[in-house]
């Protein structure tokens, strides 16, 4: 004869049923954990001296569109820098290449980093590699290093610099010289430069001031 099994009983049957068949529960995900995670340490900033024969110097987007006061007060704080950087690099030869994204002018850029004759320039979007004569540009002239500063960081700055040292060329990155309208997207940007597999190689995070020519 069966043995009748009571309603709890069975009730706890067919949960452990349920459970065996479903499998090991589904990990978290970045989404439910996001809360709990630690900021690691900031990446250490390295003094650098570049081969000004080799070495270019790229200015990305600093336009009065998207530097400006209400879109991003950091790209304006960081200008006077960045324009300190630009006239040392004209003042040792380097190479100096501009950029626009698509549906601004080469006018538009703000007159403390305005182009003058004969700086090559490029429009794209975030990575200035991607349809446009940068990577031509560079060669034609022998560059092996890249300085890239301008706005956005998360845009501009990361994707071209991650490309370059995707190439093999050097890249310089003065965390005064990438902005952005958050400081989280700056801290985003300075780490995944120095800890992205092939590309933290070829990157170097340092300041304009402890850039040597």
């Amino acid at each position: 004869m069966l043995q009748k099994l009571g309603c709890g009983t069975l009730a706890a049957a067919v949960v452990g049923a349920a459970v065996a068949l479903a499998g090991p529960a589904r990990a978290a995900t970045i989404i439910d954990e996001w809360n709990s995670v630690k900021v690691p340490p900031p990446p250490e900033l390295k003094p650098v001296t570049v081969d000004p024969k080799t070495t270019a110097l790229l200015v990305l987007d600093l336009l009065k569109q998207s530097c400006n006061d209400k879109v991003r007060p950091r790209c304006v704080a960081s200008l006077p820098k960045v324009h300190h950087l630009l006239e040392e690099a004209r003042a040792n030869s380097l190479l100096v290449v501009h950029s626009i994204f698509p549906g601004r002018k080469f006018a538009d850029t703000l007159p403390q980093v305005a182009i003058q004759a004969g700086e090559p320039e490029v429009e794209a979007r975030a990575d200035k590699f991607i349809d446009t004569d940068l990577a031509k540009i560079l060669k034609d002239h022998g560059i092996k290093t890249v300085i890239v500063v301008g706005t956005a960081a998360e845009g501009a700055v990361l994707y071209t610099a991650s490309d370059a040292a995707m190439r093999g060329i050097k890249a310089i990155v003065p965390v005064d010289g990438a902005s952005s309208n958050l400081l989280y997207n700056e801290q985003f940007v300075a780490y995944a430069l120095t800890h992205a597999p092939t590309i933290a190689n070829n990157v170097t995070l340092t300041r304009i001031d402890m850039i040597k020519f």
